[in-house]
């Protein structure tokens, strides 16, 4: 049932989120947990469990929880390349094809994205900025629920845009075969990435966070997971860098009366699918069209797959919020900051100004959100949990980083050595300073 509510309530109940070490977590995985460790743990604790053995032991840890945690059979976890080319060829035409317009959409994309050096010379020499891309990442695909060959595309295009050498993928297998969802594995032979692992969890974390025996450690980690991922990516952040933290995933739409009600409930329910806590969300000052797409949501739900994910995402993360104007509703739009936000109104482009706080904007009702999931261009991998009030959608910038330049000239560092050490004695760092005098 997507339930109706006024703002106040809203703001109390629906907008409220939790960090991702008090997510909700079932008693069957509490159980698991148990059954796994042969204690009581939650599941931060266990995640540290998984790490630091990874860490210490290496590819004889990995496989042990592997086999545990995936019923993985094999003793190997790397996916033959020719295997990622047969996956390739084994696929129908029409995915293929689905496939090679998505990444060559995502690339024109962010071809455009500005991302270049740059030096300023001047009368005391050079100064300046090197972009250099990362060496070596490694992209998490999550694979539990479904298959996602297009988190493939929108990770691994952006960063071969951005330079980057040597990018790995994690993707669990499919549990008690070994076997990873060969659409997958197309998508990374498409875009030419063949260092692919079928490893998931926490687990797959450790190894590309400390590397083992066979598996060479990355730089960076990037990628949606589940809690026990997210966990494990904040625990390993600092050795490596991270994108962020995925909390579930969210959609928001405003819109008004001009709004058509079946494409607004099958929007929603497009997003709330994705697992149990989900979260869908429309807010619009129209209570007629907000009764007409409660209707329709409880109509089109039964005849959907995942029916029993639907309805208990909608039940206790979703709903509508029925404002005063859509001015209300953009400003609770920038206080949740939703990770994808539609404004399904008569004129988008004049809401899309007040727009301070979302990790993507789709405008009007033929952007609607899942074709950013797939084919659009921007990557799908965005910020959740209302970090879009600080963060980005995965983009270039995030495979590079940033080399300070600095070139000056014997008349600059004389004058200027003067003023360092004045500082640098003012601070109490006499060696400091006295380096500084050796210039003057």
């Amino acid at each position: 049932m997507l339930n109706i509510f006024d703002p106040q309530t809203a703001r109390e109940r629906l907008l409220k989120r939790l960090p991702p070490d008090e997510f909700p977590v079932s008693q069957r995985v509490l159980d698991s947990i148990k059954t796994f460790f042969g204690e009581t743990l939650t599941p931060e604790q266990a995640v540290s469990r998984i790490l630091k053995d990874v860490r210490s032991r290496g590819d004889a840890a990995l496989q042990e929880w592997a086999q545990t945690l995936d019923d993985y059979p094999e003793k190997t976890f790397r996916v033959p390349p020719e295997k990622l080319q047969a996956s390739l060829a084994s696929i129908p035409d029409e995915q293929r094809q689905a496939l090679e317009l998505s990444a060559e959409r995502i690339r024109r994309f962010y071809k455009r994205q500005p991302l270049h050096s740059w030096l300023m010379q001047e009368g005391d020499g050079s100064l300046g900025q090197l972009i250099r891309p990362i060496q070596r990442v490694g992209l998490y695909i999550p694979g539990g629920t479904a298959p996602l060959p297009s988190s493939v595309l929108m990770s691994a295009v952006p960063a071969q845009v951005a330079g980057v050498r040597e990018i790995v993928i994690a993707v669990p297998p499919v549990r008690g075969t070994g076997e990873v969802a060969g659409v997958t594995l197309a998508a990374a032979a498409l875009v030419g990435v063949d260092e692919v692992y079928a490893i998931g969890g926490a687990q797959a974390i450790a190894a590309l966070a400390y590397g083992t025996e066979t598996i060479k450690p990355v730089h960076k980690i990037l990628g949606p997971g589940n809690l026990f991922v997210t966990l494990a990516k904040r625990q390993v952040f600092g050795v490596v860098g991270i994108d962020g933290l995925a909390g579930p995933t969210e959609t928001m739409v405003i819109a008004d009366k001009s709004a058509n009600p079946g494409w607004v409930a099958a929007d929603l329910l497009a997003q709330a699918e994705h697992d149990v806590l989900a979260s869908a969300i429309l807010l619009t000052p129209s209570e007629k069209l907000a009764r007409e797409v409660q209707a329709e949501v409880a109509r089109r739900i039964e005849d959907l797959p995942r029916a029993e994910i639907l309805a208990q995402s909608l039940e206790n993360n979703s709903g509508v919020i029925l404002t005063r104007d859509l001015e209300e509703a953009v400003q609770l739009a920038n206080e949740y900051a939703a990770e994808h936000l539609c404004l399904t109104v008569a004129d988008p482009w004049a809401l899309t100004e007040k727009i301070n706080a979302a990790g993507g904007v789709f405008l009007g009702d033929y952007s609607c959100e899942v074709l950013g999931d797939y084919v659009a261009g921007p990557s799908h991998i965005m910020p959740t949990s209302g970090t879009a009030r600080f963060a980005s959608p995965v983009n270039v910038w995030d495979f590079v980083h940033i080399v300070s330049l600095v070139a000056l000239n014997k008349e600059a560092s004389t004058e200027l050595s003067r003023q360092a050490a004045i500082i640098a004695r003012a601070e109490g760092l006499e060696a400091h300073a006295q380096a500084a005098d050796e210039r003057t």
